[in-house]
């Protein structure tokens, strides 16, 4: 297997996991797209709420997202690097909790890849080319307007580039991140990830541990020890 590309979580604060590759591999069911390795991360607070409130929306209807902890919170570069590819412009879309509006939404996403490719799944990205290693890292699902970086931009360790978005193939505010041995998640490979200097909670425990280097688990909330926005 490859070697691991061992990143700082791209955030402060605290995020849940899922779709984590230390559940399954293809993390989220298939090797397209570089996603190979992927993993998504869902902004919580303190309670490990995902938003501040629920209604009739949440059980029947879609959400603004500006209901969720998440949306809004600066993304981080997780290493140093130089920018190769940002998109932005992708419209920040409502939020789905209820079945009744998440099934039809899913089971429109062939025909979204279809029409727009990678960029219908990613919405606004950035990709980034990392100093220490031959890999590439793309964080995707940014809020629109957001991006601070453009290709070119030479990034360091913890530099805000953007914020969380709802943009893409994403049915609640959160940061997707994978990484990929080229710069295009159109044709690359997804390489495997690890994150360092970390406390998780792992799922359905109240105890937390200190990750030196490690794939957070399943349901696991995490919480950087050191990253901070800049």
């Amino acid at each position: 297997m490859t070697r691991a590309v061992v990143l700082a979580l791209p955030f402060t604060e605290r995020w849940l996991v899922q779709n984590s590759p230390a559940r399954r591999v293809p993390s989220h069911g298939t090797d397209l797209f570089g996603v190979l390795y992927a993993i998504d991360f869902v902004g919580v607070d303190d309670r490990g709420r995902t938003a501040g409130r629920s209604d009739w929306r949440t059980a029947f209807a879609t959400e603004p997202p500006e209901r969720f902890f998440a949306f809004g919170r600066p993304i981080l570069a997780p290493a140093d690097g130089v920018v190769v590819a940002t998109h932005d412009g992708e419209p920040d879309h409502e939020a789905r909790r209820s079945q009744a509006a998440l099934v039809p939404y899913m089971l429109g996403q062939a025909s979204r890849v279809r029409q727009g490719g990678h960029v219908a799944l990613a919405g606004n990205h950035v990709v980034i080319a990392l100093r220490e290693s031959p890999a590439f890292v793309a964080l995707v699902h940014l809020q629109a307007g957001s991006l601070r970086v453009a290709p070119g931009d030479s990034v360091t360790i913890g530099q805000q580039i953007a914020s969380c978005g709802n943009s893409g193939n994403s049915t609640q505010p959160h940061v997707h991140v994978q990484a990929m041995d080229g710069p295009d998640p159109s044709v690359a490979q997804g390489v495997p990830l690890a994150f360092r200097e970390y406390r998780e909670w792992p799922a359905r425990t109240t105890q937390p541990r200190i990750v030196d280097s490690g794939i957070p688990g399943e349901g696991a909330i995490v919480e950087p020890l050191r990253a901070t926005a800049s």
